[in-house]
């Protein structure tokens, strides 16, 4: 138990392995890294669970891919595949938000046999938006403006965030905690790039194949723009029996509250234990 690195053909994943009990397994969104799926929470340990939670290729302290492309869906699931062979793992509960939620469902749609439970957290992926140009480019200029000028370079690039004025601190913020924590900036740029563009599933209507404990948690747009609350709302009612959590008008997200966060992972393990 502890930290870990797993070494793949590709890359070397860095994570830790923390708690016994029912194994989770936590994935991060695009420029973020392991501690920002429950904001550094440990109520899930503490409750009887083994929790492993790594960097992404490109983020935190994972390697760089081989290749800028190398970043798409399929590489992103293969290693969480990876993770969970080096682990010694055979079925986990998923619990990941915006590319970490994405990277789920691809490994629930790919290897359903590996997967228990799922707590689908923030999705953004819209089959029906994802070639457009508009978005692309918006993406492409963030890469640029992190692989010319670092962290201040990507905040220029991103400009006033989209929110209500009472939450553009906070979003600043932690959008300067979130980009310095990554030890390879360039490869984060190449992610900002390729992902974006890649393809978790072809339409939304085929998670109806997924079959085990499922909740997605869909922010408001207001405090979270990026992450449209009809998403979620879509995945929600594609996936047989999924339970949508939605946000309390006026309070922050539940996505942003590691303690609410992990109370739901747990209930989707103990319901995918019971199964």
């Amino acid at each position: 138990m502890g930290e870990f690195a797993i070494h793949t053909d590709a890359v070397e994943l860095s994570g830790e392995d923390a708690g016994d009990g029912t194994p989770i397994v936590l994935l991060h969104g695009l420029t973020a890294t392991r501690r920002y799926v429950v904001m550094g929470s440990r109520a899930l340990e503490r409750s009887g669970h083994r929790v492993i939670a790594y960097d992404a290729r490109g983020h935190g302290r994972s390697s760089a891919a081989p290749s800028p492309e190398a970043y798409t869906y399929d590489e992103l699931g293969h290693d969480l595949l990876a993770v969970l062979d080096d682990r010694g793992i055979e079925r986990a509960v998923l619990a990941g938000a915006s590319m970490g939620a994405h990277t789920l469902l691809w490994a629930a749609l790919r290897a359903p046999e590996r997967v228990a439970g799922l707590v689908v957290i923030t999705p953004a992926y819209d089959p029906a938006t994802q070639d457009d140009e508009a978005r692309l480019a918006r993406w492409d200029a963030l890469a640029d403006g992190l692989a010319a000028g670092g962290v201040e370079g990507f905040i220029a690039a991103q400009g006033t965030p989209d929110v209500p004025e009472s939450w553009q601190e906070t979003v600043e913020k932690v959008t300067r905690q979130r980009l310095s924590q990554h030890e390879h900036p360039e490869a984060l740029a190449d992610a900002l790039r390729a992902v974006p563009r890649s393809r978790p599933f072809a339409t939304v209507e085929d998670l109806a194949a997924i079959s085990v404990p499922v909740a997605v948690v869909a922010s408001a747009d207001e405090p979270d723009p990026g992450h449209p609350q009809a998403v979620g709302e879509a995945y929600a009612a594609a996936i047989p029996g999924a339970r949508l959590v939605l946000d309390e008008p006026g309070r922050s997200p539940i996505a942003w509250q590691g303690s609410q966060l992990s109370k739901l992972i747990a209930e989707i393990a103990e319901r995918a234990g019971a199964r």
